[in-house]
């Protein structure tokens, strides 16, 4: 497969045309002149090629959330009711959430947590998405409107998909819908309800525009209606959601994949749900379901350095501090050796540690495939592979099943929150073989996919009361699982969610949808399912995002500690993440408001209602 991102060369390049803000501050280096270069924007943009350029820089800027040591997604899933952070020896990672995320905290880095990537990488992605909308008129060589109408289109869907992030996660934000040429420090926040409401019509357009099938790593109509649907879910427009998603489920060319397909078709040890989360079957054309990936190939140049590291930041650190009842060393990350257990489910460090409620309590139904041995692995499943157990210690349980306690209660490893868990191997396993001691290599991966259109039809279903429908949405992803159907008495907006978790681990932004979720609550002021409404004014003090993770949550709030010393913690104001205290700082000329909860508050003003 051809590459279609830029070389590293030419992202550079891109970079220094395409100006904007970063909301971190004024730069002095605006003021130097530049000498003319063929890079001038004014020439590069009289091309349409050149603003393709500004939609592959924002598609660059999408992959990366799930790629790195430690990468954005990891904070997605520890401000949920699915994970939390898992490192253990040593103080910083986000467990303490009311000590350590303040707004001039440590927000961007791989032993802290990745909020501030969130905003800055946010803004980024919507300064590109900015160039090419404010630049549409200026090439003079369209081949046709259509032509046109595709690049604008592809620019709005990324606009809008940075906004819809950053408004679950930040609330009120500043609006940007042009270009920024020139130093700009009188940023104000605008209210979330009209940044949406602006995408909306943005997405509507596109979805007129785009073309119906593209590069799997490309905007696609199917793709549009998707974000649409969730923007129009979050404005509490459930019957326009449920036109989106069935713009995608009925258009006719995305269906789910129920049948056997792709490199392990004949294995006859694997099953569809297996198939669906290979790397080499994500961007077939086969798969039907994938709506939109980013690309990440070993052999494709501008590819992440490193690639996921997946099974490094959510595989458990079973290779250290697990011992046999006899009370040896039983596991070791040595490759090669005749129980190579690394090369089988990858070296983990336990970054992303599951919850009860994702390992056991959201699993409903013993024949669900997605939770079934071979695709799920249990602690249990492992064996003592320490060659020494057999060499000089003649220990007895050498290549036996692991085990958490001995004969007289015990535990066998001094950290049960890291390095003992289960996880989706048939999500996590990635073959990585550029690494002797595989960690998660270079895939694609999806950022949306049919099987949630399906559950956020459903989610606008539910709101509406219409619970036979949701059901029948749900139940489309569920039969597929292999599960039985749910009845339409048992569906709400929590059924939902526990559908969500078993589908899309690691794949939705779980505290971006939680979020979205306590929002409409709070809007509607519909009971939730613990019996609670929710509504506006106190949204910070009290929310169906808290409730739900305390509810869910066997960590936060209890007592637990790390063997460090640090507890995990949370309030209800986390249902929005700090501003960044540098974006703040830097705009002297305007007012950027902070959060409540968060020290700065006090200074905000009353957010832009209108757009300027």
């Amino acid at each position: 497969m051809k590459s279609k991102y830029l070389k590293p060369k030419s992202i550079l390049q891109l970079g220094m045309l395409v100006s904007g803000m970063t909301l971190t501050g004024c730069d002095k280096s605006w003021l130097k002149p530049e000498p003319l270069s063929f890079y001038n924007p004014d020439n590069t943009f009289n091309d349409p090629t050149g603003l393709r350029a500004t939609i592959v820089a924002c598609e660059r800027n999408m992959r990366l959330e799930w790629y790195g040591d430690a990468a954005p997604m990891v904070t997605e899933a520890i401000f949920s009711d699915i994970a939390v952070e898992g490192t253990t020896d040593k103080s910083g990672p986000a467990q303490n959430l009311n000590l350590l995320i303040t707004p001039d905290a440590q927000l961007n880095h791989i032993d802290y947590n990745k909020i501030g990537w969130y905003w800055s990488e946010g803004f980024k992605g919507i300064k590109y998405a900015n160039v090419a909308i404010s630049r549409i008129d200026q090439p003079t060589s369209y081949k046709s409107e259509q032509e046109k109408n595709e690049i604008l289109g592809a620019a709005y869907f990324h606009r809008a998909y940075r906004y819809y992030r950053l408004t679950q996660q930040f609330g009120d934000v500043p609006l940007i819908l042009d270009e920024v040429i020139n130093p700009k420090l009188d940023f104000q926040s605008t209210k979330r309800e009209v940044i949406l409401k602006k995408m909306k019509e943005d997405l509507e357009f596109a979805e007129q525009w785009v073309p119906v099938v593209t590069d799997k790593g490309s905007v696609n109509r199917g793709s549009v209606s998707h974000l649409l649907t969730k923007i129009n879910l979050s404005l509490g427009l459930f019957d326009d959601a449920i036109k989106s998603a069935s713009n995608v489920i009925d258009g006719g060319t995305h269906k789910l994949m129920t049948n056997r397909f792709g490199v392990d078709a004949n294995d006859q040890n694997r099953n569809v749900i297996w198939d669906l989360h290979r790397p080499a079957n994500k961007a077939l054309n086969s798969n039907t379901e994938a709506l939109m990936l980013v690309i990440d190939r070993v052999s494709i140049e501008g590819n992440v350095d490193g690639g996921t590291l997946l099974m490094r930041n959510t595989v458990p650190f079973w290779h250290n501090n697990i011992n046999t009842p006899a009370g040896n060393r039983g596991t070791i990350d040595t490759y090669g050796i005749a129980i190579d257990l690394v090369n089988k489910v990858g070296r983990g460090l336990g970054r992303v540690r599951p919850t009860y409620y994702s390992q056991e309590g959201v699993w409903d139904d013993k024949k669900d495939l997605r939770h079934a041995p071979g695709n799920w692995t249990r602690m249990e499943d492992l064996v003592y592979n320490n060659p020494a157990l057999n060499t000089t210690l003649k220990d007895p349980y050498y290549g036996k099943n692991l085990q958490l306690r001995n004969a007289a209660g015990a535990v066998l490893t001094i950290d049960t929150i890291r390095c003992w868990f289960d996880w989706p191997n048939y999500k996590l396993f990635i073959e990585d073989p550029l690494k002797v001691q595989p960690s998660g290599g270079n895939t694609d991966w999806y950022v949306f996919r049919l099987a949630e259109t399906y559950l956020l039809r459903a989610e606008a279903y539910a709101w509406k009361g219409d619970l036979v429908k949701a059901a029948a949405d749900i139940n489309a992803v569920r039969t597929r699982a292999k599960c039985d159907p749910v009845a339409p008495a048992k569906v709400n907006i929590g059924t939902i969610l526990d559908e969500r978790a078993r589908e899309l681990y690691f794949e939705e932004p779980r505290k971006t949808e939680l979020t979205r979720v306590a929002y409409i609550f709070a809007m509607t002021g519909k009971p939730a399912p613990n019996g609670k409404t929710y509504n506006m004014n106190d949204f910070s003090e009290n929310n169906y995002f808290y409730d739900r993770i305390m509810e869910k949550s066997d960590f936060y709030n209890k007592g637990v500690k790390t063997r460090h010393g640090d507890e995990y913690t949370m309030s209800p104001y986390h249902v929005l993440w700090p501003i960044p205290q540098a974006a703040i700082a830097g705009n002297t000329q305007g007012i950027i408001n902070q959060n409540k909860g968060y020290n700065g508050f006090q200074n905000n003003v009353p957010p832009l209602t209108e757009i300027p």
